[in-house]
């Protein structure tokens, strides 16, 4: 869920409250390449003005052109485009991709507010639309849950599915942790530590003074999780590499220089961890991308976050031997 479909859901009630009227409009299904992926929401205002998108541009020019032209749909109906080749050319869909949409009135958009005030408290939501009559009603949603349509129902997931647990609460914790919002994560920030958790003012985190080990074990972290230990302090961040590395978490990485990180390794190795656990580490953190600043750490870091979430191959690291260790430690008391 994009937190972009979160401000078309709000743009879409005021609306609706400010006596327009307006459609929502679903990515439902896609076949070959499609801009926007299944889930993806724009909605329509009754003038034509629009909030969201579900494609490159041209598909949202033919629904607003349809809305213009009197199309105005009461109950949940499909639309498709990109049958032919021609008409996957015409509304600007790559190489011959299909796209099926659900449109529907937006009516009572009480539901709205609920849903916006279950994510803000960081819930999974999900949101089921009865194709035949329109009822949308509330679910608990599951972490890792798609988007789903069946013959008589539609269901969409809305909140935080991926979650990030930052350890230490410095200052490039707080420019991490306000990225990692901005890229839908959930963002838990740990840090035992008095000096450092009386001044953490970060708003949309949750901030948690318990010893770093036991907050993974607390929050039982799965494949949708990532732990990044930016403290550079071992007495910290090893606790927490101990319980993390042993955990479903798609990403577990430390700050370090290219030789802490071997020592860390080392030292993980005497305690309960197998090679193949240790071989999880990302470290020395983040990408090769020269980073010097905070800001161009965290940068890095959730460069190399989204790359593991997305399953791409790690192209822009330092190769073993290389040098390129002043950015890490350059960062040295600011984790």
């Amino acid at each position: 869920m994009d937190s972009l479909d979160l401000q078309v859901l709000e743009q879409a009630r005021d609306w609706v409250r400010a006596g327009r009227r307006a459609w929502l409009v679903t990515v439902a299904e896609t076949w070959g390449s499609a801009p926007r992926p299944p889930g993806a929401l724009l909605c329509l205002r009754d003038d034509g003005l629009v909030v969201g998108s579900v494609s490159g541009g041209c598909v949202e020019d033919d629904l607003i052109d349809r809305v213009r032209h009197g199309e105005r749909v009461d109950r949940p109906s499909t639309i498709v485009y990109g049958v032919s080749k021609e008409e996957a050319a015409r509304f600007g869909l790559p190489c011959g991709g299909t796209l099926r949409l659900v449109q529907e009135p937006l009516v009572d958009v009480s539901w709205i507010d609920a849903l916006l005030e279950r994510t803000a408290r960081h819930e999974l939501v999900a949101r089921r639309v009865d194709l035949a009559s329109g009822a949308v009603t509330l679910e608990s949603g599951r972490r890792g849950e798609a988007f789903e349509l069946t013959g008589d129902a539609m269901r969409q997931v809305f909140g935080p599915r991926w979650r990030m647990l930052v350890i230490g609460a410095g200052q490039l914790s707080r420019v991490l942790a306000e990225m990692a919002l901005a890229l839908d994560f959930e963002v838990i920030v740990c840090d035992p530590r008095e000096e450092y958790h009386l001044t953490w003012d970060v708003p949309g985190t949750t901030f948690t003074k318990e010893m770093p080990d036991d907050a993974v074990l607390r929050l039982e972290l799965d494949a949708h999780s990532a732990v990044v230990a930016v403290t550079h302090d071992p007495k910290l961040d090893d606790m927490v590499l101990l319980e993390a590395l042993k955990s479903p978490c798609f990403y577990v990485g430390a700050l370090g220089s290219r030789a802490n990180t071997a020592q860390r390794k080392e030292r993980l190795k005497l305690f309960d961890l197998g090679d193949a656990e240790v071989a999880r580490l990302h470290g020395p953190i983040g990408l090769d991308i020269g980073s010097r600043t905070p800001a161009e750490i965290a940068v890095s870091i959730l460069a190399e976050v989204i790359a593991v979430k997305n399953g791409v191959a790690l192209r822009q690291k330092k190769p073993t031997g290389a040098g390129g260790e002043a950015s890490e430690c350059a960062v040295a008391g600011i984790g």
